[in-house]
Order: C-alpha cells, then structure tokens, then sequence
C-alpha cells in the first residue's frame, strides 16, 4: 500500500487504489482473491453477503478505505468479514492525507 501511496498520492476514490493494490500484488507475485463474496447465513438461510476487498495467500483479509480516521463501523466491517471468511488476521489500511495508517485486526474465534 506505501508504493501505491507513493506513486499515486491523495485524493482519488478507493475503486482506484485497489486496482493499483491489485497491480502490485500481480508484479510481486503474491496470490490474492479480489472482491471476494462471503454469504452470510442464519439457520442455513442466506441473508446476506459481503464483499471484501483482498483476501491474500487465503489468511489475511485487506480492507482499503480513504479516510483521515479510523471509524468504529470500519473496525466492525473487517471484524464482520473475519468471522464470515473464518480467517484470523485482517488488516484496515486507511489512506490518509498524510500517508497509509494500518490497523491490525484479530478474529479470536477462528480456527
């Protein structure tokens, strides 16, 4: 996220930075689901369903919002995917005016 940063800067829309992310991670070679869905059921009922934005090497989710702050509904998305994709580890990467803030996030319930 720090070389997309980088080379794009402040300003544009999250669509643009996960298509840079994307880009990075097919010229690093790192394996990656993009947009994955993740159906949320209740009583093998489907009720819903998310979309995240990465999820690599099929462990860590990678949530990538353009905002100065970190907001509890952003913290509770990543926690919400976690549990739904039944990884441990998400990472909320904020671009920020100033640069890209990471915010680690553990599922403690997962496997």
């Amino acid at each position: 996220m720090d070389k997309v940063f980088n080379e794009l800067g402040y300003g544009y829309q999250e669509k643009y930075y996960q298509r840079a992310t994307a880009l990075t991670f097919d010229q690093e070679g790192l394996n990656y689901i993009r947009e994955k869905e993740v159906k949320l059921n209740y009583e093998d009922n489907p009720i819903g369903k998310y979309f995240i934005d990465f999820i690599i090497e099929n462990k860590i989710v990678l949530e990538l919002k353009v905002a100065n702050e970190f907001h509890s509904q952003d913290i509770k998305q990543v926690l919400g995917y976690l549990k739904g994709s039944e990884l441990q580890l998400g990472i909320l990467a904020l671009i920020t005016r100033g640069g890209v803030q990471y915010k680690r996030l553990v599922n403690i319930r997962s496997n």
